[in-house]
């Protein structure tokens, strides 16, 4: 069995549930509109931590898997066409989450990544482990985002209980 760090694992759902606490209660309108100046809006997010975050770290870097499924364009991994209903991106964040975790269950957080970009320093994401703590930082940090986000749409503020 796969040698695994339970705090580590737990920080990383923990920030993913933030995010999608954080999601819980907008309307299809503000999950759409853009609040601060760069212009991403809340379905944005959620699809950059999908494709950017969940599929790029866990199913390439880890796994090893193609990367023939990224988005075109500049930026293309935060667009969300006026066509994809809101349950579709969130659902489809959770289930690159699913994958994410059955993609860790079966690997050893010491080992080495299938897949490494050739920028990086040798030292640079050198075992699973890393990769993790990785996606927690973006993900945690996204979660910060999303809460002064909400607060400007709604006033909602995040209270960890």
């Amino acid at each position: 069995m796969p040698a695994q760090d339970p705090t580590l694992l737990r920080a990383l759902d923990g920030a993913r549930r933030h995010v999608l606490d954080q999601l819980e209660g907008l309307d299809d309108e503000a999950l759409r509109r853009p609040v601060l100046p760069s212009g991403w809006t809340c379905l944005g997010l959620v699809r950059h931590l999908t494709l950017s975050d969940e599929r790029y770290w866990f199913e390439v870097v880890v796994a090893g898997g193609p990367l023939d499924w990224w988005p075109e364009g500049e930026r293309g991994d935060w667009r969300v066409g006026a066509d994809e209903s809101a349950q579709d991106v969130v659902a489809a964040y959770r289930s690159a989450i699913a994958a994410s975790d059955r993609i860790l269950a079966g690997v050893s957080l010491e080992a080495a990544p299938l897949r490494r970009e050739p920028e990086w320093p040798p030292e640079r994401f050198a075992d699973v482990r890393s990769v993790v703590q990785h996606v927690v930082v973006e993900t945690a940090t996204h979660a910060g985002q999303l809460d002064v986000v909400r607060e400007l749409l709604d006033g909602r503020q995040y209270i960890v209980l």
